[in-house]
Order: C-alpha cells, then sequence, then structure tokens
C-alpha cells in the first residue's frame, strides 16, 4: 500500500487536499486548495510513534512534511479526521504496509517543543519561576517578530471589528477602547494593566483618556520595548511598563485594573488567589474588565498536557469556562455587571494574523527560524478552525469592587459604546 493509498483512506477523496510523498505515490483533487508534501521517511517515523495532531506537527516543524497553499483550508478539512473512522482491518492493513522500522527509528523531538522535565525542574505548575520561562518561551521570540505578525498596534489579544472591512488596526483600537469604555476610565485616574504585552492598552489610557498607568509583564524584551514606545509617544508621565510578576506588584488603591489576555496562563487552582489579588488592589467602587480565552464547557478538562498548544505555544497554559470564572469573581467579592463573547471577533483576528505571517514569511524564517516560524503557522491557522467551531471561546467580564453600602458606580444604562 502507498503512502497516498494510506492518506486516501484516512482523508477521503472529496477533501479540498492533495497528497504526495517521497515514495512516488499522489492523490486527491487537482485542484486543492491545500496541499501535503511528506518529504522523508522520518516524518512516518513521527506520526508512527505519537499518531495524531502531535507526530504532524513534530515532522512539519521539524521540516519532513511540508504544507503548500493554505494551511487553515488543510487543517478546516482534516480537523474532524480521526484513526478511529477506520476499520480495524484497514488500520492492520496499514499498519503491515509500513512495517515496524517507523516504530523503531530514533528521531528527535524539534527543538521548539518544551520538554515537560525542563519544566518540572523549574517547580509545581504556575510558581513564579516556572511561569517566567512558560512566559519568555512564547512571548519572547523577537520583537521584530511580532511586529511582522501583528503589525503596528502590537496587539497579541483579541480585536474587536466594529465594521466588516475594518483593518485590524481599527480593530486592536475599538478593543482597547471597549476595554476602557467598561472601566468607565476618566482623566486623573489610576490603571493597573497585568499582563500588559507591549504595552497597548497603556498607552491607549494614558493617551486618550488621561489616565496613570501602570503595566506589568513577565517578559523583559515587550517590557523593553513598550517603555521605549511610551517615551517616544511622550506618555513617560502617565504610562510605565513593568518587567514584573503582577504578584510583585507593591502599589494599591488602583481605580482599575485590565487583565487583557493573561488569566490563561493563571490556572486553575490560582485563581482564587489571582482575583484575590486584583481585588485587593482597588479601591471601592474599582472594576476589573477580564478578557481572556475560555472554555464552552466546563465540564472539558482545562488543560491538554501532551497537546501541541501546552507544548509548543503555550506551555502551562489552562483554559477554563467563562461559568467558573464568574463564580471565582463572584467568590471573591466582584459583583458582575456584564460579560460578552467575542469568539468570531478571535477567528478574525488570527485571519489578519496569518495574512500578516505569510506576507513576512521570508523575513520571518530570518528571523526566528523555520521551526519557529512554522510553529506560528500552525496555531494560529489552527486556532481560527477552534474559533470559528466553537472549540473555544473569548470572554470579557467586566467585575465591580462595591462600596461599602454597597453601591456600584454603575450608570442604571451603559454609556454608547458597548451593549
Amino acid at each position: 500500500m502507498t503512502l497516498a493509498q494510506i492518506f486516501e483512506k484516512i482523508v477521503g477523496p472529496e477533501a479540498n487536499v492533495s497528497f504526495s510523498a517521497y515514495d512516488g505515490s499522489k492523490a486527491g483533487r487537482s485542484d486543492a486548495t491545500a496541499h501535503i508534501e511528506v518529504k522523508t521517511p522520518i516524518a512516518i517515523a513521527y506520526l508512527a510513534q505519537a499518531p495524531g495532531e502531535m507526530g504532524l506537527a513534530r515532522a512539519y516543524v521539524a521540516g519532513h512534511i511540508d504544507v503548500h497553499g493554505d494551511m487553515y483550508t488543510l487543517l478546516s478539512e482534516m480537523s474532524s479526521i480521526t484513526l478511529d473512522d477506520m476499520p480495524v482491518r484497514e488500520k492492520v492493513a496499514v499498519a503491515r504496509s509500513l512495517g515496524v522500522k517507523p516504530l523503531l527509528m530514533r528521531v528527535p523531538l524539534p527543538p521548539q517543543e518544551v520538554r515537560r522535565s525542563a519544566m518540572a525542574r523549574l517547580g509545581s505548575r504556575h510558581a513564579k519561576q516556572r511561569d517566567a520561562e512558560a512566559i519568555h518561551h512564547h512571548y519572547d521570540v523577537s520583537n521584530r517578530f511580532y511586529e511582522w505578525v501583528l503589525g503596528p498596534s502590537m496587539a497579541y489579544t483579541c480585536a474587536v471589528f466594529p465594521e466588516e472591512g475594518s483593518s485590524l488596526e481599527e480593530a486592536q483600537f475599538a478593543k482597547f477602547d471597549l476595554v476602557a469604555k467598561k472601566l468607565d476610565l476618566k482623566p486623573g485616574m489610576r490603571l493597573l494593566d497585568v499582563g500588559c504585552g507591549w504595552g497597548g492598552m497603556v498607552m491607549h489610557a494614558a493617551k486618550h483618556y488621561g489616565v496613570k498607568v501602570l503595566g506589568v509583564t513577565l517578559s523583559r524584551q515587550q517590557a523593553e520595548w513598550a517603555q521605549k514606545a511610551i517615551a517616544e509617544a511622550g506618555l513617560s508621565e502617565l504610562a510605565e511598563v513593568r518587567f514584573s510578576d503582577y504578584r510583585d506588584v507593591t502599589e494599591s488603591g488602583f481605580d482599575a485594573v485590565s487583565s487583557i489576555g493573561l488569566t490563561e496562563h493563571i490556572g486553575k487552582d490560582q485563581l482564587p488567589a489571582y482575583f484575590g489579588f486584583l481585588y485587593g488592589k482597588l479601591q471601592p467602587g474599582g472594576r476589573l474588565l477580564n478578557h481572556c480565552i475560555t472554555r464552552p464547557k466546563g465540564t472539558e478538562r482545562t488543560i491538554n498536557k501532551g497537546g501541541f498548544i501546552n507544548r509548543y505555544v503555550f506551555p502551562d497554559g489552562e483554559l477554563e469556562s467563562v461559568g467558573h470564572l464568574i463564580r471565582e469573581m463572584e467568590d471573591t467579592g466582584f459583583e458582575i455587571r456584564h460579560e460578552e463573547n467575542l469568539r468570531e471577533h478571535y477567528a478574525r483576528t488570527l485571519e489578519k494574523w496569518c495574512a500578516n505571517l505569510d506576507a513576512h514569511w521570508d523575513e520571518a524564517v530570518q528571523e526566528v527560524g523555520q521551526g519557529t516560524a512554522r510553529v506560528w503557522r500552525l496555531y494560529m491557522a489552527g486556532c481560527i478552525v477552534g474559533f470559528e467551531r466553537n472549540k473555544v471561546q473569548l470572554h470579557q467580564v467586566l467585575g465591580v469592587k462595591l462600596g461599602d453600602k454597597g453601591e456600584a458606580g454603575v450608570r442604571l444604562r451603559p454609556s454608547i459604546g458597548w451593549p
């Protein structure tokens, strides 16, 4: 049985994906949008030793499989296919045709894969040193690389598209403005932005709302980039980005806290302490806006330790349901005043990032290497599918720390600009 015949048995003849392999075999439609090329027997070894998502990812990142054309189409077509769909007799036939050699071949893990043993040496999950390494792995890739992928806004979180034809930059501005309006920011207020990235929210609040802002990030490269951008924008009197764990912030009495894309790194067991810490940083009447990726159901596991995302993209990342997050916020003392799901907006954001990466592909490979660039291409295209098909969601939850007499300081109806 040729490799193309095996591919056709797994994927089916009607998929919008074509196939070719080093053994000379081919399969699939001639007009397919995406094409898979299996270049070496090592790719088969990766697949044999880790069937499914992880084997494919390792073979692709290591360069033993190439994907020509649209990565999104490939992942969309194959997202619901599993080896479980094959009858047992066909699985046996495939195994016999491949033989035992792929199972015995020694193949190294791509260097981009995080080793569990290395993380374990840094302590238990979400210990400070281990969190710092997880953040370093994902965010300290290269500021130049992120500039190509994220565009001028340097915002690595879900944008909010006000119109069908809105640009990525317009949508990221709209996201920051939505957060600012939900927090009811006004000149002279103090804002704490935890997990602030390259300082997008920090600078937006300072420039457009006259707010004094402290942002903190565990990425040294992000902090250095942000401080330079703040100085160049003439915002140094109002804005600061600090290279720090949010847990090491000593200041308190803030009027508002924004957490945009940090909760995914906190971990389910640490959520009470996380929300408790943020609650303690606010003065009475202060607001918290928590913006993060979530699971669609509370019955799902929060972390897939052996999955591609955990091993290559977000080490130790955990996703909870929005219901669980709201309960933890309430139990901490926050009154929930608003919640919304921006799932479709994140799919659209990722489409823009994928287009940016494709437009700068050669430069990106030169900057970070082919393996890392491939990790990002695979990860972002796969996430589009995830958000489109409701495998993951993106929620904003607004909470208020009530005053001594239960006052929330919230208008009877929200202002125009958010629901």
